[in-house]
């Protein structure tokens, strides 16, 4: 079951981007989240709820995942020549303790960013590298999803460490590739949110904030 690379290449707006230091993705504001489909999972009971509000640090976005899985896609294109470290911040608020992320009866997560390169002429081709807040592995913990080895599972952040706090983390998406997919890629062409529950049936809350893209 390849969901976790057609799922979110329903890629909604086109960005031509690579020339600053800084590349922010998403804005969180009403406009863009009307604008940005949310694409349930096949096989999923319900979608996860997304909502959008504010605070000192600006916009984020919320989602509630109750036995359900969607995602939020949007189609970028970035020089990761340029600017190769991805940035987000998070917070979980409720995590999903006790499940075996690496399995398939398990594989949920509160919070997962999704980077995605174009390998081929399909979707099930792509090959993607799935950041994750995990419930239940440590920071720097990888592993393939367990339903496809196209899709490779990266903690940069835990609750076993952080729980109802917010966190913001950095990864470099082209070494990741190099490493994970042995893929020398220097351009990235989309990129995708989803706190999904679909497989435990749990609950996860969880908030996003200022993803964004950076020479360092």
């Amino acid at each position: 079951m390849n969901f976790l690379i057609r799922t979110f290449i329903f890629l909604l707006s086109i960005n031509t981007i690579g020339l600053a230091d800084e590349i922010k993705v998403f804005e969180f504001t009403e406009i863009e989240l009307f604008n940005l489909e949310v694409r349930k999972v096949r096989g999923a009971d319900n979608k996860t709820t997304y909502t959008v509000g504010s605070n000192e640090n600006g916009n984020f976005l919320k989602a509630v995942a109750k036995n359900a899985a969607s995602g939020l896609g949007k189609e970028v294109k970035i020089n990761l020549n340029k600017t190769p470290f991805i940035n987000i911040t998070w917070k979980v608020e409720k995590d999903l303790a006790g499940i075996k992320e690496n399995t398939k009866k398990g594989h949920d997560f509160a919070a997962r960013v999704f980077v995605i390169k174009k390998t081929g002429a399909t979707p099930l081709s792509n090959r993607a590298i799935n950041y994750v807040f995990s419930s239940n592995n440590d920071i720097g913990f990888s592993s393939p999803s367990p339903y496809t080895k196209k899709s490779i599972d990266k903690v940069l952040a835990s609750t076993k460490n952080s729980l109802k706090e917010w966190v913001t983390v950095k990864a470099n998406v082209k070494e990741d590739f190099k490493k994970f997919h042995n893929l020398d890629v220097n351009e990235l062409d989309g990129l995708a949110i989803m706190s999904d529950t679909d497989n435990s049936k749990m609950i996860a809350v969880t908030y996003y904030q200022n993803i964004y893209f950076s020479a360092e």
